[in-house]
């Protein structure tokens, strides 16, 4: 089955990704969401409904103390160069990077490595079909892995309940988390802004995008703010040969509607018909 999964990332946050994710949603039948912003998951704010599951998601290993064996030498605090063992030998679990080096050195096997929990995945029904999210344990890491579990959940979900799209609410940023939201990706709309970091950013994402021939559509959000920068953005665009999708202008009544927990394309739509919002899904769809 051919899914068409469309991810939208940006290069930094607060260019609008989730706000332009939250408003496509509406508008697509047989469909599988993820937000896959697991430092923060905030899709589901504006879809309420119900989890159906919830799983621990393991990501890593920590190392645990026996007390009744551990002779208190100081080797494994001595050793540990991410300060995860006190002086007291006690474990600052949070700290723990699971690297394994307090176990090597331990002299009477008293430490263990062992499976923790870094964060939760969830599935939840919404007016608009199942959304897969999930949200990382403040201080954990391994947020790449939690983001591909999104995504294969929503593919899995995708497939057995044969839904032909899946919209996914990418990672802000570049770095790993951003390439485990792509992998594979049908379409990957790319949300910017029209400022000096917003070009910059949209620069970053992109090169990351090409590593993997992914499609790309350019979304200038706010671009009256700055005529000039979204020139400058529009003319990278044709540089490298990339679809200018849309262009939004800034509009206060978008934010009113966020903070009323509200979609924005459904509370303003009088406002995203007059910029050609109908047309850019008629093109995610194709």
């Amino acid at each position: 089955m051919d899914i068409n999964e469309i991810v939208i990332i940006s290069g930094k946050g607060g260019t609008g990704k989730t706000t332009l994710t939250a408003s496509l949603i509406p508008y697509f039948e047989e469909l599988v969401v993820g937000d896959c912003d697991v430092d923060a998951p905030d899709l589901k704010i504006l879809f309420e409904g119900d989890n159906i599951t919830k799983e621990g998601f393991v990501g890593t290993k920590k190392a645990i103390i026996n007390e009744e064996k551990c002779i208190k030498c100081g080797k494994c605090y001595r050793a540990c160069t991410f300060g995860a063992i006190t002086k007291e030998i006690k474990m600052n679990t949070p700290k723990c990077e699971g690297c394994g080096v307090c176990e090597y050195v331990c002299p009477v096997g008293a430490i263990e490595l062992k499976d923790a929990v870094v964060g939760n995945l969830f599935v939840s029904n919404t007016n608009y079909g199942k959304m897969v999210h999930a949200r990382l344990i403040p201080g954990e890491e391994t947020s790449g892995k939690l983001v591909s579990a999104v995504r294969k959940r929503a593919k899995k979900i995708a497939l057995e309940e044969n839904k032909k799209n899946i919209i996914i609410d990418g990672a802000p940023g570049v770095a790993c988390n951003v390439i485990s939201s792509i992998t594979g990706a049908k379409k990957v709309v790319i949300v910017t802004e029209p400022t000096f970091s917003g070009l910059h950013d949209l620069e970053r994402v992109y090169e990351v995008t090409q590593k993997f021939r992914l499609p790309v559509l350019v979304v200038i959000n706010k671009y009256d703010l700055s005529i000039e920068m979204s020139n400058k953005i529009e003319e990278f665009c044709k540089e490298k040969n990339i679809e200018l999708g849309l262009k939004i202008p800034f509009n206060k009544k978008m934010v009113k509607a966020i903070v009323d927990k509200k979609i924005p394309s459904l509370a303003e739509k009088e406002f995203f018909d007059s910029f050609g919002f109908g047309e850019f899904i008629e093109k995610l769809k194709k």
